[in-house]
């Protein structure tokens, strides 16, 4: 979701206007998202990077899940939505980490799309965790060696509970840059990647469709040949 900034300056606004949009837009493409039959949408809110921002926009936007999680978990909950979250979020602060936990329990019965929230993530430190969740299992004589494949990495990774939708099918990154930028680097090995030079405020229910659209084009032969 990026762009916020760019978006706050060029109408010289503060950065953090640009922020607090961007959460009125995950909101916009939650429901969307929903309406289209999505059936996981990560969003990347705050990276294992973003603690090297200057400390009040850091401050603002550890603010933010409190904010729409206070606001906005009775629609999701009407919309059937189930919030999850991935991240070292040990590391938030009370009041994020408390209002991020809540609600995932209250919608942890909702069986529709998963909206997985990526706080304080990033994909090295997440295969680091999980090399050393393997080699824990080793050292207790839990997992052999010869055992350790693809399956028993994927199985330690945050995604996990996401079972058979662990791996995206699509990665769309707005405001034209065109990195991965440390994000589900064992995960996106065959994802399909659109850019899109719109802020991620202006990212709309159109600009979404058209991105998904843009998906069903591709041919995904995953290495082989059909």
């Amino acid at each position: 979701m990026d762009g916020n900034g760019r978006w706050a300056q060029k109408r010289h606004l503060p950065r953090i206007a640009g922020h607090k949009q961007g959460m009125e837009n995950v909101r916009t493409i939650t429901r969307a998202a929903s309406d289209l039959g999505v059936k996981v949408l990560t969003l990347y809110a705050f990276s294992t990077e973003n603690w090297g921002r200057p400390q009040k926009e850091v401050s603002y936007l550890m603010s933010l899940p409190v904010t729409f999680f206070n606001k906005f978990v009775p629609e999701l909950i009407d919309q059937n939505v189930r919030v999850m979250v991935m991240g070292n979020i040990d590391r938030l602060p009370e009041s994020t980490r408390t209002a991020t936990l809540n609600a995932v329990r209250d919608t942890a019965d909702n069986t529709g799309m998963v909206l997985n929230f990526a706080l304080n993530y990033g994909g090295r430190d997440e295969i680091v965790r999980a090399t050393q969740a393997i080699a824990t299992d080793v050292a207790a004589g839990q997992l052999q060696p010869d055992q350790i494949d693809m399956q028993a990495v994927s199985d330690r990774l945050m995604t996990a509970p996401l079972g058979t939708l662990a791996d995206p099918d699509l990665l769309i990154r707005t405001s034209g840059e065109e990195r991965i930028s440390n994000f589900l680097l064992w995960q996106l090995a065959y994802t399909e990647m659109v850019f899109t030079d719109a802020l991620w405020p202006d990212f709309g229910p159109d600009e979404l469709t058209a991105a998904v659209g843009e998906y069903q084009s591709r041919d995904r032969r995953f290495g082989k040949v059909k």
